[in-house]
């Protein structure tokens, strides 16, 4: 039998990760660029100098790069999603009627 050499993938259940940016940021990335690529080509059809669109462009999407890599780094793989979940959840409950703990309930 010859002796066969396999290669093993080593990142089997983890995020996906790309130049830093880790798992659902890789998409925001992207699509800001397509969204930035449409206000471009918006710009240049109004008729603002092709130089001022490439440099508003420029700013915009080193603005989004930086606020990307940015919340990547703070919140890591899921703690955006736990930090807009944490908003959500009320302060406290009030409850101005005893009438809801009093409720029969027929079975």
């Amino acid at each position: 039998m010859a002796n066969s050499i396999y290669q093993i993938n080593k990142g089997i259940n983890q995020s996906i990760e790309f130049k830093g940016l880790k798992a659902q940021y890789i998409w925001y990335l992207g699509g800001g660029l397509v969204i930035l690529l449409i206000i471009f080509a918006i710009l240049y059809f109004i008729g603002i100098p092709s130089l001022l669109c490439v440099g508003i462009i420029g700013v915009a999407g080193a603005a989004l790069v930086i606020q990307i890599y940015g919340m990547s780094s703070k919140y890591g793989e899921y703690g955006l999603m736990k930090a807009l979940a944490r908003k959500q959840v009320p302060a406290s409950i009030r409850c101005k009627s005893r009438k809801v703990f009093l409720k029969k309930t027929d079975k």
